[in-house]
């Protein structure tokens, strides 16, 4: 990794000075030279450095399947008051000295979840862990007239980091809000999938195939008002068919799977022109957990759609 950089800037600076001025007290929260743990919490879904920070809670950095490496704070009883809390990368207490790099600030919500920051910041909060520096939150106290300084350990961090570039790197590409709610869309009077649809398809498959707990799957057939009711109706079937014979062919089990056909019925939008009517012409997959299908006949109309 990169030598990581560390500037004195001018937020961070009077941050300083505002804590060093005799009469403004700063109450400092963090794990003790001795106490500073990291747990790794490791899966295909997602891989999670954990943080105790004594009479607070939890640091965590969280990345999950499918998306960027964020940060985020855990407590009981949030001592900051909401708002904007300043955010610097500062030289440990176990490793004095005046280096520091101003973040700029992050917002603190009134929440069991106060703290929360995404990838770039999370990124520099991790590289300076690794530099032995400690990222340092910084904001009034909710009732008292202090300011409340919560600041990350690197102490350990090391013993777990590279187990967790191991977590990251067997991460699904996916995760399942990306696939809950897919659609495949087709061209005029076509019931056939193209490369495109089967490109999206597959991260649906192979999301299905990594979680048990997806239960149910409907794919529910649809058409633009071009045709007649009938012939509509017998189009959405087979656009609904196409999809499942796919996801079967690709070891779906037939069982997890209700098809439902709607022809114009429920439109996504308004039939007044061609791009709504692009719209229109689709095939949705839904991915359920915890509800178990009565069987894997074909179905009417009716029931809930997306």
């Amino acid at each position: 990794m990169k030598s990581v950089q560390f500037s004195y800037t001018l937020p961070a600076f009077i941050l300083l000075i505002c804590i060093s001025v005799p009469g403004i007290e700063a109450k400092t929260i963090g794990a003790k030279l001795d106490k500073s743990q990291w747990y790794l919490s490791a899966s295909i879904f997602e891989c999670s450095l954990v943080h105790e920070i004594p009479h607070y809670g939890k640091g965590i950095f969280y990345h999950e399947a499918g998306e960027d490496l964020r940060f985020l704070t855990s407590t009981v009883k949030n001592p900051m008051k909401p708002g904007k809390a300043a955010l610097v990368i500062e030289a440990s207490p176990w490793k004095p000295g005046n280096i520091i790099d101003d973040l700029g600030y992050v917002e603190v919500t009134d929440s069991a979840k106060p703290i929360k920051v995404g990838k770039k910041k999370a990124t520099v909060m991790m590289e300076g862990l690794l530099a032995g520096m400690a990222p340092t939150f910084t904001r009034r106290a909710w009732y008292k007239d202090e300011s409340i300084r919560i600041y990350i350990n690197s102490i350990n961090f090391l013993s777990v980091y590279d187990s967790y570039l191991e977590c990251i790197s067997g991460l699904l590409p996916v995760n399942f809000r990306q696939v809950e709610r897919t659609r495949v869309h087709f061209e005029t009077d076509k019931a056939n999938l193209t490369v495109a649809d089967k490109l999206a398809l597959e991260k649906v498959i192979l999301y299905v195939n990594a979680d048990s707990s997806v239960t149910a799957i409907y794919v529910d057939g649809h058409t633009d008002n071009s045709g007649r009711r009938i012939y509509n109706r017998r189009l959405s079937k087979a656009r609904a068919e196409a999809v499942r014979d796919y996801l079967v062919s690709e070891g779906i089990f037939t069982e997890l799977i209700r098809t439902r056909y709607h022809g114009e019925r429920y439109p996504a939008a308004k039939n007044n022109s061609k791009n709504n009517k692009s719209k229109n012409r689709r095939t949705t997959v839904r991915l359920v957990r915890g509800e178990i299908l009565a069987s894997p006949s074909d179905e009417s109309p009716d029931g809930a759609l997306n």
